[in-house]
This record gives C-alpha cells, sequence and structure tokens, in this order.
C-alpha cells in the first residue's frame, strides 16, 4: 500500500469502479482501491502513476482485478463501485455529485466553500493546492448551502451506507476563517441524520470560542491542518497558510482538545515537501503530547499546480516515517480506529493505520 500511494498505479480499464476526480480539494487524481478489505485513495491520472510498474487488470463480472508489478500478479483487488445517490438531483437540478462526493469506501466529503483567499493569489496560494479547478471545470459549485448538503447527506445515508462525513472548505476573508460556515452545514446535517458523526475542517479561527460552537452545532471531530512542519518548508511552499503562525496551530489545538477531546482532533501532514523524516516524527511527537492525531499522507503531484513536477515521496522515504508513527500513535493511545469521523478514521490516503495494527501486532 505504501508503494502504491507513493508510485501511483496504471489501469488497464480507467472506468473500473467509483469514477476518479481531477483536480479539485483533495484527494485528486486518485482511484480507490480496496486490498485485503483495507481501502486506499491511489494516484492514477499523475506523472508519477504514468510510469508505474504497477498495473490493474480490468476488473471481472465479480468486481475483482488483479494487481501485477512488472507484470507479476501479486495481489487481488477490488473497486468501490460508484454510489447509488450520484445518479439524483436536487430540486433545481444540481447533481448530488456536484455538492458532496464518496472518498474512499464510505465516507461522505465535501468543501462547502469551493474558494479561497489565498488560492487567488500567486503569491499567498499553497503550491499544491488544486481547489479552483473542478470549480473551474464545472464539476462543482462555489458554495454548497446547508439545506442541499442536509439533503445529499441523508440520501447517501440511506441508499449507500455512508458511514461519517467530512466538511472542509477553502478559506474565506473572515476572521472565523470558515468556521461559521461549517457551524451552519453542521447544524443542518444533524437535523436529517442526528446519527452521521461529522468532520469539520478549517485553518485556526480567530477566536477559539468557535470550537464549542461547531460542537454544539453537532461537529463530532475537527481538522486543522498544518500540511507542512518546518517553517523554511511552510513559507516556501504555502506562503499564505505560512502567516498563521505554529504557534497560533498548537493554541488552537489546545483548546480544540479541551472540546472534542485527545484524538479527536487532528492535522493533516504531506510527507515529501521537504521536511524530513525526523522533522516530521518530531513533529507528530508534539502533536501526540497535546492529544492531536497526525495523520501523515504522502504528497501527490497534482497535474496544474505548481508542483506538478514536483517528485511523490520515495517508498522508502514512506516507510521509515510510518512505520515509527504507527508505534508512537499506539503508545499515545490515538488511533485511527478509535476517531469518530474524518480522514483520520477513513485512512485511505495513508497506509498509517496499517502500521498502527502491526504495531500492535
Amino acid at each position: 500500500m505504501t508503494e502504491l500511494q507513493s508510485q501511483g498505479l496504471r489501469l488497464q480499464d480507467p472506468s473500473a469502479g467509483l469514477p476518479s476526480r481531477r483536480g479539485g480539494a483533495g484527494p485528486s487524481d486518485h482511484k480507490a482501491v480496496t486490498i485485503d478489505g483495507h481501502t486506499v485513495m491511489v494516484p492514477v491520472h499523475t506523472a508519477p502513476a504514468f510510469d508505474s510498474p504497477f498495473v490493474a487488470d480490468a476488473p471481472d463480472e465479480h468486481g475483482h482485478s488483479t494487481l501485477k508489478h512488472s507484470r507479476i500478479p501479486i495481489a487481488q483487488i477490488s473497486f468501490p463501485a460508484t454510489p447509488r445517490f450520484y445518479a439524483r438531483h436536487t430540486a433545481d437540478g444540481v447533481p448530488y455529485s456536484h455538492i458532496a462526493t464518496l472518498h474512499g469506501r464510505d465516507v461522505l466529503a465535501t468543501t462547502v466553500l469551493q474558494t479561497c483567499i489565498r488560492y487567488e493569489s500567486r503569491k499567498k496560494t499553497c503550491q499544491f493546492c488544486s481547489i479552483g479547478q473542478s470549480l473551474a471545470a464545472g464539476r462543482t459549485i462555489a458554495h454548497k448551502t446547508p439545506e442541499q448538503l442536509a439533503e445529499v447527506a441523508r440520501a447517501a445515508v440511506a441508499l449507500d451506507g455512508v458511514q461519517h462525513m467530512v466538511l472542509t472548505t477553502g478559506t474565506p476573508p473572515t476572521p472565523d476563517r470558515g468556521a461559521a460556515v461549517l457551524v451552519d452545514s453542521a447544524r443542518a446535517i444533524k437535523a436529517v441524520v442526528p446519527h452521521l458523526p461529522i468532520q469539520a475542517q478549517c485553518e485556526p479561527p480567530d477566536d477559539d470560542a468557535w470550537f464549542q460552537r461547531m460542537k454544539d452545532a453537532g461537529v463530532d471531530t475537527l481538522g486543522m491542518h498544518l500540511e507542512a512542519v518546518t517553517p523554511e518548508v511552510r513559507a516556501r511552499i504555502m506562503p499564505g497558510k505560512a502567516s498563521v503562525p505554529l504557534s497560533r496551530y498548537f493554541s488552537a489545538f489546545e483548546a480544540a482538545v479541551r472540546v472534542f477531546g485527545r484524538g479527536q482532533v487532528s492535522t493533516y501532514i504531506l510527507a515529501g515537501l521537504g521536511d524530513s523524516a525526523n522533522d516530521i516524527l518530531a513533529m507528530s511527537q508534539r502533536l501526540l503530547d497535546v492529544g492531536v492525531y497526525p495523520f501523515v499522507v504522502p504528497f501527490v503531484p497534482i497535474s496544474g499546480t505548481p508542483l506538478e513536477g514536483h517528485p511523490a515521496p520515495d517508498p522508502a522515504f514512506m516507510r521509515a516515517v510510518l512505520e515509527p508513527l504507527g508505534r508512537m500513535v499506539v503508545q499515545a493511545g490515538l488511533r485511527a480506529s478509535d476517531i469518530k469521523a474524518g480522514c483520520g478514521k477513513c485512512g485511505a490516503c495513508s497506509s498509517l493505520s496499517v502500521y498502527e495494527t502491526a504495531a500492535l501486532a
């Protein structure tokens, strides 16, 4: 799984399973693949994937495919099917798939605001981000209303057995940094599917009171994503977002953990942007110490972004991070399986949870 996520996958039948997405908020340019009961997101539209030694045969009548490495069969895999809720439209004609999409096997995800103050400026944009691509291509809408999100969430639960939901957002030009639209969205969703766990994701808001407001609205877990961990890499890769200092992230992490609990606050870290394995592990330990789950994923170079030519991390580098991190997470008692909702619980964008399981063996 670690090698697949670094090197990507070539498909003999690109239409197999759930349709892959090009551009947009992550994960993009991936295909959901199930291996030994574990569904992972594997790059299929990236430059490394075009030259990958991994090839998947066209699925048989049962949906199973043979995974080969350098023409040698190594595993049987399958692809999650297109969900039934994708066939529906809102009353005003918007396809449900433009409002929220299936991630992994059983996660409903949406970018509530498909615009971002940082994306609009070449000097401020995160160099890996493609949030505007799917909007420009007409595959989504700029602002999903609470009513639309509630309608789609109810259908996804009823028709496809969705188990939890992710609400992320581009950063608006307001001090709450998107927390307000997440509050409105979560409240509407929980009104119609009260038992659906929700993760909200945003930058640290200006006021820690937003954490309790999100909790009261029905948000179960919170993601505030660092992406890079050292000041040098942060300034180079995401110059706008780096204006929010690490000290603010950690004060926000501590305040959020007091509201949501240990292990129910997480952060994305993209391995392969320039931070060393030791840098990532040191930051991960600091996060674990305050009760934050460090969800480390391999960087995926997405076409059309400033980093489209940046190499994906080597599998050996990812193992050097994820193997010790799996042990650290277990020792801290913040396992992915205990997260109520969100990316860390899904685990499809990283093989970290597999290393956690191995650490327990």
